[in-house]
């Protein structure tokens, strides 16, 4: 019979061009990032292969696995071009070249393979605003080399009885004029941060195209998307008009960034244009090649308003609320009102970000863990619908380090002096990655390091947290993270609701799942007993699903509704079957 039946198929097939098996194209991912957790490495301070102290390319990937473990979907490297380093990378000299503290593209291509092999999407820093004033592209500008002579902002100065002046009264972010004179040109050039980091002129279309050459050129070597920094510095007013005096103007030093409002130098309209082209060079790049979605994600420390017309272009502002807006004081209805703010505000098939932490602010654990609180602000941005941000170490509840003046590297820091400098460094929360108890806290053989390791490492690292039944800050978040992709947590509807005055729920809701409630008690002197039953519908009993470290309440305990014990400064997520 089997015979038969293959002359048969014989047969049948006779007379027709038989025809080579159809390979079908994978299937593309256009929008992989909409539920998905963003884990940003700081490269200086992850992991150091070569053992000079300073993390690298290859150390960051030896430690992939650890991304893929916490339940991250996507990294996001801080930059790691070609640069002199003035301002730790953010001042390039290259934009298409690995600069050698961290490797080589060859280095590079192989983080990506491993990435890739992990099912790890990978970001890179895009630092638009400004390049280094090492770059080919300004040292051709200052000699008037054209078409190099426009790519920055360069301006007369003022002469007033024979000497000469800045422009106009403009600031620096890190303090100071944000002009510098050149003598070779005998103009001023603008720089929104330091004198070594000229602003790019966006006016000019050959600038433009360089930038988009960029874009492409990484895409073009797998990378995922990117993080655009300080995008909203991109243009400043034409006509150079002073800039007037902030509301704090009187308490700070005339030269303080912040004693000025910025009306002329950020937010300005043509930035929107810019990064539209860019996102419709992704997208073009997307169907020419049919490769998953590329993704953008704008640092934007600007009103809610200006924000959300990023969306109206494509790309996706970060959302700062729990590090610029929010902090261990704000009382539980600041934070119900900011979020349900945000969420109002984000235009119909566009998707909330929820930022944990970053290279540029105190860690979360240090702005909120004082009273017990390290892991609320995880939990809230992995409850909250949409995408995930975290900083190297929120997963284990690393904290700031105190530095004095005299270890500050950082450049903001110095600058603002020895008085001021603890208000203006990014040092503390630098500081290397805390593997586990050995030398340099297994960030590096070197016992010194490029910055000091927190003296904490020895009871706070990695390896001291992965127990599985162990109740640590690591355990949390990989339980925030499994959760995450739960379908009620990547479709389900949202409720903000105001049990006390100092106790917020937030609960999760979709049909056919359990449903997930996250309280949180923002008063850190006092334990609640709650009815929840009294402002919200759930089931009678609930279950313990992950908590905060610090109340030491076990996941799996079973808490009555109506009888519900949430200890001081304590958040806890409980589920419960409809």
């Amino acid at each position: 019979m089997k015979s038969v039946a293959i002359s048969l198929l014989f047969l049948a097939s006779f007379g027709r061009e038989v025809l080579p098996c159809q390979v079908q194209p994978p299937k593309q991912d256009l929008d992989w990032w909409k539920t998905s957790v963003l884990y940003q490495i700081y490269p200086r301070s992850f992991k150091d292969s070569d053992g000079n102290g300073i993390g690298d390319l290859k150390g960051i990937t030896s430690k992939l696995q650890h991304i893929k473990d916490i339940g991250a979907d996507a990294l996001w490297l801080s930059p790691i071009f070609t640069s002199p380093q003035k301002d730790m990378g953010y001042d390039i000299s290259n934009f298409t070249d690995i600069d050698r503290t961290f490797g080589t593209l060859a280095d590079f291509d192989q983080l990506m393979a491993t990435a890739k092999k992990l099912k790890l999407k990978v970001l890179l820093d895009f630092v638009p605003n400004h390049s280094s004033d090492e770059h080919e592209w300004f040292q051709k500008s200052v000699k008037g080399i054209k078409p190099y002579d426009d790519y920055y902002i360069w301006k007369n100065g003022i002469n007033v009885n024979g000497v000469m002046h800045p422009p106009n009264n403009w600031l620096s972010v890190f303090g100071g004029s944000a002009w510098t004179w050149n003598e070779q040109r005998r103009q001023y050039y603008y720089h929104a941060f330091l004198a070594e980091q000229p602003d790019l002129n966006y006016h000019n279309a050959n600038l433009k195209k360089e930038m988009e050459n960029v874009i492409s050129f990484w895409m073009q070597r797998g990378v995922d998307g990117f993080r655009v920094d300080a995008v909203n510095h991109m243009f400043e007013d034409t006509l150079l008009r002073d800039e007037p005096p902030s509301s704090n103007a009187a308490n700070l030093p005339s030269d303080d960034y912040e004693s000025l409002n910025h009306v002329y130098t950020r937010d300005l309209d043509g930035t929107y244009d810019v990064v539209d082209s860019w996102q419709k060079l992704m997208d073009n790049y997307v169907k020419t090649h049919r490769t998953d979605g590329k993704f953008m994600i704008l640092e934007v420390y600007s009103t809610v308003e200006r924000a959300m017309k990023y969306y109206t272009v494509g790309a996706n502002p970060f959302n700062f609320m729990f590090i610029a807006s929010l902090n261990n004081g704000s009382k539980a209805v600041d934070f119900k009102n900011t979020i349900d703010n945000w969420l109002k505000e984000i235009p119909s098939g566009k998707v909330a970000n929820w930022v944990v932490g970053n290279h540029d602010n105190h860690r979360a654990s240090t702005r909120y863990g004082e009273y017990g609180r390290s892991d609320q602000t995880t939990m809230l941005c992995s409850v909250l619908p949409g995408i995930t941000v975290v900083y190297n170490g929120d997963e284990i509840g690393m904290r700031d380090r105190p530095f004095t003046y005299q270890e500050t590297v950082d450049p903001s820091g110095c600058n603002a002096g020895p008085n001021r400098y603890q208000v203006k460094s990014r040092d503390p929360e630098r500081t290397p990655f805390q593997w586990d108890g050995t030398t340099s806290a297994g960030f590096s053989s070197n016992p010194n390091t490029w910055l000091p390791v927190h003296p904490n490492y020895k009871e706070l690292n990695l390896q001291l947290q992965t127990a599985p039944l162990l109740v640590s800050h690591y355990n949390v978040f990989k339980n925030l993270t499994a959760l995450k992709k739960q379908p009620v947590l990547q479709k389900g509807s949202v409720e903000l609701t105001l049990v006390t005055d100092q106790v917020l729920a937030i609960v999760r809701r979709l049909q056919g799942q359990q449903s997930v409630v996250l309280l949180i008690n923002f008063n850190n002197d006092r334990d609640y007993i709650l009815d929840l039953t009294e402002r919200i519908t759930v089931s009678s009993e609930l279950k313990v699903y992950t908590a905060s470290v610090e109340s030491q309440i076990i996941p799996g305990t079973i808490f009555k509704a109506n009888n519900l014990h949430i200890p001081k400064a304590a958040s806890l997520i409980l589920i419960y079957s409809n």
